[in-house]
């Protein structure tokens, strides 16, 4: 069982954005489409103690055919199981390199500072203690999801 997102081949500033996010269901495998990033987010942080399945998604069940299939149409991500959920408040950024070799992951304070690495967050928290009575840096992680070398786009046989 995966979950993961889907860039299309098309970029704002030259960043490729994620425009799809979808889970795989733990019985039959199919994918189904999370309507927001928030929605995946949560479903993300918890997949191993508790698999997606179809029928947690209303009026959908294993019979349904699949939301999407995996193909080559657009650029596809996987993520490790166990990222945990953004902390409200703040907004988790995934960015795809140009080269697509690797996305690049940020993190977005309410107070509009960025982060880069945990010893930002860790500077971060230092700097403003009020919010250590809510998250740590063990609410963050900076691992990127595995861009799928099989959905990278080709021009004349050559990955971009």
């Amino acid at each position: 069982m995966e979950n993961t997102q889907q860039s299309k081949r098309q970029s704002v500033n030259g960043i490729n954005l994620v425009d799809i996010w979808s889970v795989q269901c733990g019985e039959c495998f199919k994918w189904r489409l999370i309507p927001t990033e928030e929605e995946f987010e949560e479903i993300r942080s918890k997949i191993t103690d508790d698999p997606f399945v179809c029928s947690k998604k209303p009026d959908v069940s294993c019979d349904d055919p699949a939301d999407i299939e995996r193909d080559d149409s657009r650029t596809w991500a996987i993520h490790k199981p166990g990222i945990p959920e953004t902390p409200a408040g703040f907004k988790r950024r995934l960015v795809m390199r140009k080269d697509f070799s690797k996305m690049d992951c940020y993190y977005d304070a309410p107070n509009g500072k960025k982060f880069r690495a945990l010893t930002d967050v860790s500077k971060f928290l230092d700097k403003f203690p009020k919010y250590k009575r809510d998250i740590s840096t063990a609410d963050f992680s900076f691992t990127s999801p595995k861009i799928m070398d099989d959905t990278i786009p080709t021009v004349a046989g050559k990955k971009l």
